[in-house]
């Protein structure tokens, strides 16, 4: 099967492109070091030929929300137009838990999100949106993003991440399956305080950071109810526990 990794030399897109070409794919990686570049339309119809699925694992370097939706609709339109144009039969894309929740009530990043699932689902095209928990490899950011004073203040709610792994595990087997139409969603084992997890990693990484709640903490500029960031009854559950990530070093390559 043909299949376009679009961020393929991202955190995720790396992991996928070498899941799916040892399972015998033929695979596209395709990012802008690969010269391929979704927002722009360069290199994506020669990156789309013959092309049966496409996976779109791409970022925005943006967290606000006129940036974010400014590359998301720019980006997806194009992967829809040229998509149609090469003849994909599936298009999915990677995705947060909570999504839907958050750009009701606190907008930003996650409304340009959610802008990006209504655009695939209104294109007329089969899809697969894939709604995963946040990645043990981005727990480090979380505490960046969280930090002043060399204190990482972070709200109480519950987190159930989720090692980039899995979520490979999980995008690659989507990408190979029939289009739901809808949305699948995909989280860890656990559940944990986001101040427990950060502390846990940063304890690993001897990073001498305070870690503390915070009743008027934000996440990446959002406020959180405290079960927002968890997934559905419904969610198919990874197996990699966190301790197991941790043991294995996952920590040392999640930058």
């Amino acid at each position: 099967m043909k299949i376009a990794v679009i961020g393929g030399t991202g955190l995720i897109g790396t992991r996928l492109v070498a899941r799916l070409t040892a399972d015998g794919h033929d695979v596209v990686s395709a990012s802008r070091a690969t010269g391929v570049n979704s927002y722009t339309g360069e290199g994506l119809a020669e990156a789309l030929a013959g092309v049966e699925a496409l996976i779109d694992v791409s970022n925005s370097g943006y967290l606000d929300e006129r940036g974010a939706n400014d590359f998301f609709y720019g980006s997806t339109l194009n992967l829809l137009t040229y998509g149609a144009a090469a003849g994909v039969r599936h298009h999915i894309a990677l995705s947060v838990v909570g999504t839907d929740r958050l750009a009701r009530t606190e907008h930003g990043y996650f409304a340009a999100k959610s802008a990006q699932e209504q655009l695939i689902r209104r294109s007329g095209q089969q899809y697969t949106i894939v709604h995963a928990t946040q990645f043990f490899e981005l727990i480090p950011h979380i505490a960046d993003a969280s930090t002043s004073h060399n204190t990482a203040r972070l709200s109480h709610a519950l987190i159930q991440p989720i090692a980039a792994e899995d979520v490979a595990a999980a995008v690659a087997a989507t990408a190979v399956g029939s289009p739901v139409n809808g949305v699948i969603e995909f989280a860890g084992p656990e559940q944990f305080r986001l101040e427990e997890v950060v502390r846990r990693e940063l304890r690993i990484r001897r990073d001498s950071r305070a870690v503390v709640h915070d009743p008027l903490a934000r996440y990446f500029g959002t406020d959180l109810d405290e079960r927002e960031l968890l997934p559905g009854p419904d969610a198919t559950i990874a197996p990699t526990r966190f301790d197991e990530w941790l043991e294995a070093g996952g920590w040392a390559r999640g930058r």
